[in-house]
């Protein structure tokens, strides 16, 4: 712990520095809690065990590869992206993915399944056709 004065007027005189202090940096402290919490979920949702893999399993007699997802791994619950496809000639859209679709180009910004969400049911905001990732929501955004 600080040392701190014996005396009440220095003591006050902390008290109103700290107190501004607080009041003048809400902004960063609302910030923070909200990044800790962003923290906190992903670590729950790291130290949750994997789950299950279902097999792609082929139809008897059928040959080639198996069909692409799209993803270039699984998603995981609460795990999507957004990405501005601007173009210098026009004004550009917003896509939502699943996170690790190989559609997503450039520096796509993660996003929980919340944001996702609402994102999807703004208008000039579309989910992408590949990784369709308003299905994975349990989204209808026709």
């Amino acid at each position: 712990m600080a040392e701190l004065p014996d005396d009440a007027p220095r003591l006050r005189v902390l008290l109103a520095y700290l107190e501004r202090q607080i009041a003048d940096n809400a902004t960063v402290a609302t910030y923070l809690s909200l990044l800790r919490d962003d923290v906190q979920q992903a670590l729950t949702r790291a130290e949750r065990p994997a789950p299950r893999q279902r097999s792609m399993r082929r139809a008897k007699g059928a040959s080639g590869p198996l069909p692409s997802t799209g993803l270039s791994r699984p998603p995981r619950a609460g795990d999507y992206e957004v990405q501005m496809m601007c173009a210098p000639d026009d004004p550009g859209d917003i896509v939502v993915h699943a996170a690790g679709c190989e559609q997503a180009t450039g520096s796509p910004r993660k996003i929980r399944a919340d944001e996702a969400r609402a994102l999807l049911v703004e208008p000039g905001i579309e989910p992408c056709p590949t990784c369709r990732p308003e299905a994975e929501l349990g989204m209808d955004v026709a």
